[in-house]
């Protein structure tokens, strides 16, 4: 009995393979197609990762000499930038060094110009000296001639005159024009009249060399014309009408101050023939210069 129930099991066992399978080996013949179709697809696979390899290790490869083709640019203007990069340190180094000789120029000029100005400062105390030593010796000649009875004590002589410069007394002693008429008048002479070109030239020089300063206005002297008596009409003190008119300094006479009625003889730094302008007789305080002939 045991054995009849082993037998129909294996006749089950038999009959599920069968099934399974088939009897006729169809089942094993799909098996076979399964299996085939695996292996082209994983041959597939294969050579689909091989092409895949090679597509990158190329594009690898490129990138690589794109990469290593723009290193080198960058190294080359890297290069470039250092090498200007240097010129421009050199040329900076250069300009400093411009600058510092300039600095050095510069200063050495203005102790020059310093020194020059002290040269001119002594030199102008010098040509001060002398020229008070032409007055000092231009009044000892005048006394000399005074003594021989030509000009009294003081006075310098020209041409055929005596002429008194308030200055060779005082530098600092000023009068109005009434009160230097006074004075020269209590001298024995009056205020100077200019009549010629050649006393012109000798008035003009003389005041320049006893002028206190570069102020034309307060270094002038009183002389001997006035428009009292009519305005714009001047008249010497020995009643002589002035028709000259070149020897007004530029835009003089003018009357500025209404009653500028009386005539100032100064120095001309640029043309000696400029020299005169007109004043208010009662208020400004000047030297003066007086005239008189040889007695």
């Amino acid at each position: 009995m045991e054995l009849s129930h082993i037998q129909t099991k294996d006749k089950e066992a038999r009959h599920h393979h069968y099934k399974m399978f088939g009897r006729d080996g169809s089942s094993c013949a799909n098996y076979r197609v399964i299996i085939l179709c695996l292996g082209l697809l994983n041959a597939v696979l294969i050579i689909s990762a091989v092409v895949l390899g090679v597509s990158c290790a190329r594009i690898k490869e490129n990138s690589l000499q794109v990469s290593h083709s723009a290193a080198s640019q960058l190294i080359g203007e890297l290069t470039f930038l250092r090498s200007n990069h240097s010129d421009v340190i050199e040329a900076k180094e250069e300009a400093k060094r411009a600058l510092d000789m300039a600095i050095k120029n510069h200063t050495q000029l203005k102790e020059q110009i310093k020194q020059q100005e002290i040269m001119i400062d002594g030199y102008q105390r010098q040509l001060k000296a002398l020229r008070a030593e032409k007055t000092s010796l231009q009044a000892n000649i005048s006394a000399l001639d005074g003594s021989c009875g030509r000009c009294p004590s003081g006075w310098t002589v020209f041409n055929s005159s005596c002429y008194f410069f308030s200055y060779t007394e005082s530098s600092s002693r000023k009068k109005n024009w009434n009160d230097s008429r006074a004075d020269c008048l209590r001298r024995g002479s009056d205020l100077i009249v200019i009549d010629n070109q050649e006393e012109q030239k000798f008035v003009s020089h003389t005041i320049e060399d006893m002028k206190s300063g570069r102020d034309v206005w307060s270094n002038g002297f009183w002389i001997g014309l006035t428009d009292m008596d009519a305005e714009g009409t001047w008249t010497w003190i020995n009643n002589v009408t002035e028709v000259e008119s070149r020897y007004w300094m530029d835009m003089e006479p003018n009357n500025l101050h209404n009653g500028e009625d009386c005539a100032v003889a100064t120095y001309g730094p640029e043309n000696p023939w400029k020299t005169r302008y007109d004043a208010r007789c009662m208020v400004k305080q000047l030297q003066w210069i007086c005239e008189t002939e040889f007695n």
